[in-house]
């Protein structure tokens, strides 16, 4: 099974900040994921030609589930995450992880029914400041909802804009969590054309065989957002 994490920017190209939603399809395209885990996605934002970004993927991929979740509100339109599922959900929940004043943001929990068993699947967008990230993950590991399916096999992706990659040392490794995406230096995803950071991670926990992961680093990719896609091959054991 194949999932994809990618944080879109709105359709925008990191460089040329062309608005050009079909670049990011494109580049989802290539890869052929069973699974799509996406941030920045807009809705009827004028910035974005005041397109329904959730539907038109969601026209394009066909997937048997979509499930959308607005963080940031404007006055018109807004955006936030998106998960395209290529099987059914078979529960759904979405939580804010807004912490204070800042930022909203959120995470997207669901039940997937792949052909190998349910996969417990979240799909978020971190905060940009330290302290408030480790809020976020805490808030999510100890939510009563993420606890529901706390005996599933457990897959966590997204934007966490971790820069000095503490999380998986701090509270994910305190609720037994395995770092998908390591070591960093393999991983690094922003700025898409010259990538330094590795902001885009994933963490597993539970019967999952992780057979291969990486970041798509093609020449489509590098124009199609500020942050590069990753890519991970996996399989639900037992």
């Amino acid at each position: 099974m194949r999932l994809l994490t990618y944080n879109i920017h709105k359709g925008i190209g990191g460089r040329d900040r062309r608005y050009r939603l079909q670049r990011v399809i494109d580049v989802i395209e290539a890869e052929n994921p069973d699974l799509v885990c996406l941030q920045e996605v807009c809705q009827e934002v004028r910035r974005c030609s005041l397109d329904d970004q959730p539907r038109l993927l969601a026209e394009y991929f066909h997937p048997a589930a979509s499930l959308y979740q607005r963080n940031v509100r404007r006055k018109v339109g807004g955006y936030g995450n998106l998960i395209l599922s290529r099987w059914p959900l078979a529960q759904q929940h979405q939580i804010s992880l807004r912490c204070g004043q800042r930022k909203p943001r959120g995470a997207q929990l669901a039940v997937v029914r792949t052909p190998e068993g349910s996969l417990h699947l979240v799909n978020w967008h971190l905060g940009l400041a330290e302290q408030e990230r480790h809020w976020q993950v805490n808030h999510l590991l100890e939510h009563a909802l993420f606890r529901e399916s706390l005996a599933l096999p457990t897959l966590i992706a997204g934007d966490t804009n971790d820069w000095r990659n503490t999380l998986a040392h701090g509270p994910f490794a305190r609720h037994e969590f395995h770092t998908t995406t390591a070591p960093p230096s393999r991983f690094r995803t922003f700025p898409a054309w010259m990538a330094l950071g590795s902001l885009d991670k994933a963490f597993h926990r539970g019967a999952i065989a992780v057979r291969h992961a990486r970041v798509v680093a093609t020449r489509a990719a590098k124009r199609a957002s500020d942050h590069l896609p990753v890519v991970i091959d996996f399989h639900l054991l037992g």
